[in-house]
C-alpha cells in the first residue's frame, strides 16, 4: 500500500527536492496534494506530471487560473484555494505524511493542522516552531503526531542523539531528556553565509542580489537573506530548543564554511558524534520520508579526499547581531519569538525591495522588540494577534528608516 503525502509548498526548493526523492521510490509513495502560493505555471506543470488528487493555491485568483488551465486538458485534479484549502489537504484521511515547506509565517496554520490530525510532519517550516513553539509541541504530544526535522542541521542532531528509534523527536515535554542520555551539548553548525568574512563597512553596501547568492545551498530569496544575516541560524536555535526540549545555553553555534558537517552532539564521555554529507537537502528529506529505514536520495557520495579540509570558526555577534536577538527572544519566551519572526519577515522584504540597507534589518527587529512585550501563549489567536501587531510596527519602523534613492 502506498504512503499518501501532501506537500505544502511544492514549487519551492524543498518541495521540488521532495518530489525528486519520491520519484525514485514511486512504488512507496503517492502524492495526494500539492500546494503553492501564486506560481500557477509551476504548479500546473507539477499537476500534469504527478496528477495529485488536489492542488491548492493560497492566492484565490491564482487558483482560478490553475483550475481553468487544468480543465482545458481534462486533468483529474481538484483545485482548492486559500487557508481553508491548505488546512483541508493537511488533514486528509488518506494522507499519512505532510511535508511542511511553506516559507515563513504563512505555513503555521496548515502545519499545525497536520500535527493536530496526528500526521507524520516533515518540518521544513521552522517558523511554525518559532512562532508557536509551546502550542505546536503540545499539539504533537496530544495528538500523537510524528515530528521529524528537515532542516539539515536539526536532522543531523536527530541522527546523532541517543534513542532516535522513538516515534518522534517530541515524545514528551521533558527538558532533562537529552541530559539523561549523556549529552553534554549540541553543536549547531552554520556556513556563515556569503558575508562570513565581510567587515561592517562592507556589510553596509550589500545588495539583495549578493545576499541571495549563497555559496553552498540553493534556496529561496527570503531564506537566503536570513542566511546572510544569520537570522536563519537564530531561528534554527529557537527551533532546536523546542524540538529537543532544551535551552539556548545548551546549544553552541559554530561556523563551518564547507557545510559538510551538518551538526554535532557532544557526550559527557568526550565523544562527539557528527553527521556529514554533501550540502543537498535530498539527504534529510529521504531520511525523514523513510525513517527509521534508509532509502536512496540521489545525492552524490561524499568524497573527503576531494574536500581535503574542514574549517571551524567562532561566531562574531557584532557583525551578525540577529543571532543574539534570536537567542534573547527565546530566553524571554512567550510570543517574543513571534514578534522577532514577524519583524524579520517585514525587514527582509523591505531589503529585497531595495527600500533599506542590509545592515538595517537587525535595527528594524531590535526596535520592534523594544516596543512590544511578549505574552505567555494560551491560544493560536494570541500568536496571530502579536504577529499582526509586530508587522504593523515593523512596517512603521521601515518607513522611518527607508533609503531615499
Amino acid at each position: 500500500m502506498l504512503t499518501g503525502i501532501t506537500i505544502l509548498g511544492a514549487t519551492g526548493s524543498i518541495g521540488l527536492n521532495t518530489l525528486s526523492v519520491i520519484q525514485q521510490h514511486s512504488h512507496e509513495f503517492e502524492v495526494i496534494a500539492l500546494t503553492a502560493h501564486r506560481q500557477v505555471d509551476k504548479l500546473e506543470k507539477l499537476c500534469l506530471e504527478w496528477t495529485p488528487r488536489f492542488a491548492v493555491m493560497a492566492d484565490e485568483d491564482a487558483a482560478c487560473q490553475l483550475e481553468q488551465r487544468l480543465k482545458k486538458v481534462n486533468a483529474p485534479v481538484q483545485v482548492l484555494s486559500g487557508l481553508e484549502g491548505l488546512t483541508f489537504v493537511a488533514r486528509l484521511p488518506e494522507v499519512e505524511m505532510v511535508m511542511a515547506a511553506i516559507v515563513g509565517s504563512a505555513g503555521l496554520l496548515p502545519t499545525l493542522t497536520a500535527a493536530q490530525a496526528g500526521k507524520r510532519v516533515l518540518l521544513a517550516n521552522k517558523e511554525a516552531l518559532v512562532m508557536s513553539g509551546q502550542l505546536f509541541m503540545e499539539a504533537v504530544w496530544q495528538h500523537q503526531a510524528e515530528l521529524l526535522p528537515i532542516d539539515s542541521e536539526h536532522n543531523a542532531i536527530f541522527q546523532c542523539l541517543p534513542n532516535t528509534q522513538t516515534p518522534t523527536v517530541a515524545v514528551e515535554n521533558n527538558p532533562e531528556k537529552i541530559q539523561s542520555g549523556g549529552v553534554r551539548r549540541i553543536l549547531l553548525t552554520a556556513s556563515g553565509g556569503p558575508f562570513r568574512t565581510y567587515s561592517l563597512e562592507q556589510l553596509h553596501e550589500v545588495t539583495p542580489e549578493q545576499a541571495c547568492a549563497h555559496p553552498n545551498w540553493k534556496m529561496g530569496k527570503k531564506i537566503s537573506v536570513d542566511s546572510a544575516t544569520m537570522m536563519n541560524k537564530g531561528l534554527e536555535l529557537i527551533e532546536a530548543c523546542w524540538l529537543f526540549s532544551t535551552e539556548p545555553d545548551f546549544i553552541e553555534i559554530v561556523l563551518h564554511p564547507q557545510s559538510i558537517i551538518h551538526s554535532l552532539v557532544e557526550y559527557i564521555d568526550g565523544s562527539v558524534l557528527a553527521q556529514l554529507g554533501n550540502p543537498d537537502m535530498r539527504t534529510p528529506i529521504a531520511h525523514a520520508l523513510a525513517w527509521p529505514r534508509r532509502i536512496s536520495s540521489g545525492v552524490s557520495r561524499l568524497n573527503l579526499v576531494d574536500i581535503a579540509r574542514l574549517d571551524f570558526e567562532a561566531v562574531d555577534f557584532t557583525r551578525f547581531p540577529c543571532l543574539q536577538l534570536a537567542k534573547e527572544a527565546m530566553l524571554a519566551g512567550g510570543t517574543t519569538t513571534t514578534i522577532l519572526n514577524a519583524a524579520n519577515e517585514v525587514a527582509v522584504q523591505a531589503f529585497l525591495q531595495g527600500l533599506m540597507r542590509f545592515t538595517t534589518i537587525p535595527k528594524v527587529i531590535e526596535t520592534t522588540l523594544s516596543h512590544l512585550s511578549g505574552r505567555i501563549v494560551t491560544s493560536i489567536d494570541m500568536i496571530l494577534e502579536d504577529d499582526a501587531h509586530a508587522r504593523e510596527l515593523a512596517s512603521e519602523v521601515v518607513n522611518r528608516l527607508t533609503i531615499n534613492h
